[in-house]
């Protein structure tokens, strides 16, 4: 067959939406010969990422994690965590000491294009806030002028507070602090006036207050923060495996796939997109380096991302945050997947 030939077969192909079975990339041999995914997550951040007295991991992050291990080696067990700080979290995803960064990280130009590192979607809207102590009563951000704010070295949260200060004419001093931990204790030890993070970091420290009562977090937001887990740069084929798996967990839930169910629908639902999702009428997986159940085992062994929500940050959880911004696209919120086809 002539060279030209051969090209109109290919592209041939290719127009049609052939599969072909996807190369495995160095890191997906490497997690599969090591039998773990190693995940960088936060060293204490309720509802993302925390251990508890016995050192088993929860959170939105930790779910994810889990859902990386359900899909490449089918056990969501086998994750290895890796408490990181601020600063820590990116050199460690650079120098592949992790494989996964799952981290509340916020998704920025800088970060994604400088660091060698990728974002792979975002799994949490989010936006800074700034809590307060109630017997200060201060109702508004716009009263802060001259207040003097915790805020974590390495953050967006330094940066965005000197631009929305700058801004608005403002002054204030910052006591800056490596770990989420060591600002809970100042702020509640009465080290600082105003404690500044994301909105629902901020709702995870008032749970370890005190008394949760005695602060009040305010209802202005001065930025976005779109947060979500990185690979680093260069390996197409991870980085595919780890955007897909996010993408399955939002993808479940508007299937109304969840642990409880989705054996039954495995074998009852007629409905072509939930047979091609589940594995049962096409092998998506071997697009991803993958087997064709690997969204089935996802739902199965964490639940969709819904399910994940509740249990950790919302209803069900101590957080008790809305879903808001982070609901399906159906139900008014952001949260929308490509189709798995």
């Amino acid at each position: 067959m002539s060279l030209k030939h051969l090209t109109t077969a290919a592209l041939t192909m290719a127009s049609l939406g052939l599969a072909t079975t996807a190369q495995a990339g160095k890191t997906l041999d490497a997690v599969k010969a090591r039998g773990q995914v190693v995940c960088g997550v936060n060293t204490s951040g309720p509802g993302f990422s925390s251990a508890d007295s016995q050192g088993k991991w929860s959170g939105l992050d930790v779910d994810f994690c889990r859902a990386v291990a359900a899909a490449v080696l089918k056990d969501a067990d086998k994750v290895k965590y890796v408490p990181l700080n601020s600063q820590q979290r990116f050199a460690s995803l650079q120098a592949g000491e992790i494989d996964v960064l799952s981290r509340n990280s916020t998704w920025t130009l800088s970060r994604d294009a400088s660091l060698g590192v990728v974002f792979t979607g975002i799994n949490y809207f989010d936006g800074q806030g700034f809590m307060v102590p109630k017997k200060l009563k201060i109702d508004n951000i716009n009263k802060l002028n001259g207040a003097t704010l915790c805020v974590q070295a390495g953050t967006t949260s330094e940066k965005n507070v000197a631009d929305y200060f700058g801004a608005h004419s403002m002054k204030y001093k910052s006591v800056v602090f490596d770990t989420a931990e060591a600002i809970t204790s100042a702020f509640f030890a009465g080290r600082c006036q105003v404690y500044t993070t994301d909105m629902s970091d901020l709702a995870g420290a008032r749970t370890k207050a005190p008394k949760a009562d005695d602060y009040v977090i305010l209802p202005q937001v001065i930025s976005k923060e779109p947060l979500g887990a990185s690979v680093r740069r260069g390996d197409d084929e991870w980085f595919e495996i780890v955007r897909w798996t996010q993408f399955a967990l939002l993808e479940a839930e508007e299937n109304g796939l969840t642990q409880a169910n989705v054996d039954q629908q495995k074998s009852t639902n007629k409905d072509p997109g939930v047979q091609r999702f589940l594995g049962v009428s096409e092998d998506m997986g071997k697009l991803l380096g993958l087997d064709a159940e690997w969204a089935y085992r996802i739902v199965k062994q964490v639940g969709n991302y819904g399910e994940s929500f509740e249990r950790n940050l919302g209803a069900k959880s101590p957080l008790n945050l809305p879903r808001g911004a982070n609901n399906l696209w159906t139900k008014g919120g952001l949260m929308y997947a490509p189709p798995i086809r």
